[in-house]
């Protein structure tokens, strides 16, 4: 047995001492392990029977570790140059399954994006090949819009969304878009008010072909939490004005990566608020809050 092991295992030995500052220092030190701890907190909790003190301080220590990795992978992604949407959506699914693989979700997405890619080519209009994405995406594989329990943590959980196939609407967008991506299609994230929808770009200029003063990027727009429904800007207007919301450039282009990820925090924060889980509340407030430093 390493060093390192022997030290971690004296460590968690005295995880019952009923000295509260001698815990403090015990779990000060653990936390400074990181997750090379967890097997051997989880090994002790399996095993010994300290009583329930015991327990409980193992659970929050293992859920301690596990969200400041969450937490220092989450900075690390927001300094990155690039700031891929998947890798920052797995990132928050870990808040909640701190042992998935990540494996497992790029596997599921490939067999998608197979399934679209064999049905669509270039000889295609823009309109074409998003009927063809709805057919394999909202027809074979049967993603849906999750009506029924809309505001279930678990619809923000991208590694959730591809179990149960059903999401929100910022999760099933999120799949879309990061599929369609992947195909050359060039969709993107669009951050409405107490909505969200995705943008076909006007790569190829086609709208100012047909009106030189058009200044308007977008080909359509997509409704992925309505299985994939195509549409024009004067729906966003109607939808707006219902709102009593102003007409701002924004709420008709694409987002960045980073308000996507933000606002999959602020729709779990709501979810929590919800449940009456304060802690996780804050824990999230305290993820969102990494956006502003």
């Amino acid at each position: 047995m390493m060093d390192n092991d022997k030290s971690i295992l004296a460590l968690v030995q005295l995880i019952d001492d009923p000295d509260d500052t001698v815990f403090e220092h015990v779990r000060d030190q653990l936390i400074g392990h990181g997750t090379t701890a967890i097997p051997f907190l989880e090994n002790s909790w399996e095993t010994e029977d300290y009583g329930l003190l015991f327990q409980s301080r193992i659970e929050d220590l293992i859920h301690e570790i596990q969200f400041l990795e969450v937490k220092n992978e989450l900075q690390t992604w927001i300094t990155s140059p690039n700031k891929d949407l998947l890798a920052g959506a797995i990132i928050i699914s870990k808040y909640q399954y701190p042992n998935i693989e990540e494996q497992d979700i790029h596997t599921k997405i490939q067999a998608i994006r197979k399934d679209i890619w064999l049905e669509i080519n270039d000889q295609q209009t823009a309109y074409e090949k998003v009927r063809v994405f709805n057919k394999v995406f909202y027809g074979k594989h049967r993603f849906t819009g999750n009506s029924k329990d809309y505001h279930s943590p678990e619809n923000s959980y991208l590694y959730k969304v591809l179990d149960m196939h059903k999401g929100n609407p910022l999760s099933l967008s999120v799949l879309y878009s990061i599929i369609a991506q992947s195909l050359d299609m060039p969709i993107f994230g669009i951050n409405l008010p107490n909505h969200f929808i995705l943008s076909y770009l006007d790569e190829n200029n086609t709208n100012s072909q047909i009106d030189p003063d058009s200044k308007d990027n977008n080909l359509f727009y997509i409704n992925a939490f309505s299985r994939g429904g195509i549409f024009n800007s004067n729906e966003i207007d109607d939808f707006l004005k219902g709102l009593n919301k102003p007409l701002l450039r924004s709420y008709y282009e694409p987002c960045s990566n980073s308000s996507i990820i933000v606002r999959m925090l602020t729709n779990l924060i709501t979810s929590f608020q919800q449940t009456g889980s304060s802690k996780k509340v804050n824990e999230l407030i305290e993820l969102r809050d990494l956006f502003d430093s």
